[in-house]
């Protein structure tokens, strides 16, 4: 009769081990999501304030609002370059769009080195994938 080696683990201490790490898995992976997707929200709002804080600036050097997100970069360094590289950005989760208001006019006569600014503005950040990357618009 032959005795069997006792060291290393049977296929069943396996198993529960492979199970017990599905749990955990199970039960992390859902609140890393909406971790995520709290941080896509959080820095959607953070660039519609950033936005509205180069609107002012804007609105004080050329006497109107700017109408695209680039256009706050060529009056002048109103906004970081992540947010002006095109006239709707995809940043964390979100695209974040200018575009002119309801009613909007433009200005007479802007000031050298502004483009013709106009009486009021839209921003609006909505998420890329909802459900994924946020679940809330922002405006």
């Amino acid at each position: 009769m032959k005795i069997r080696n006792t060291n290393g683990f049977t296929l069943i201490e396996l198993l529960i081990v492979v199970a017990i790490i599905g749990i955990i898995a199970a039960i992390a992976v859902p609140g890393l999501l909406r971790a995520r997707m709290s941080g896509n929200e959080a820095s959607a709002i953070g660039s519609m304030r950033a936005i509205n804080t180069a609107q002012v600036n804007y609105s004080q050097r050329c006497q109107g609002y700017a109408m695209t997100l680039p256009e706050l970069k060529a009056a002048g360094d109103f906004l970081s370059p992540d947010l002006t590289s095109a006239a709707s950005v995809a940043k964390s989760g979100y695209m974040v769009t200018l575009a002119p208001g309801a009613g909007n006019t433009a200005m007479p006569a802007p000031p050298a080195g502004c483009t013709t600014p106009g009486s009021n503005y839209y921003a609006s950040a909505v998420p890329l994938t909802l459900g994924s990357t946020g679940t809330r618009s922002f405006s």
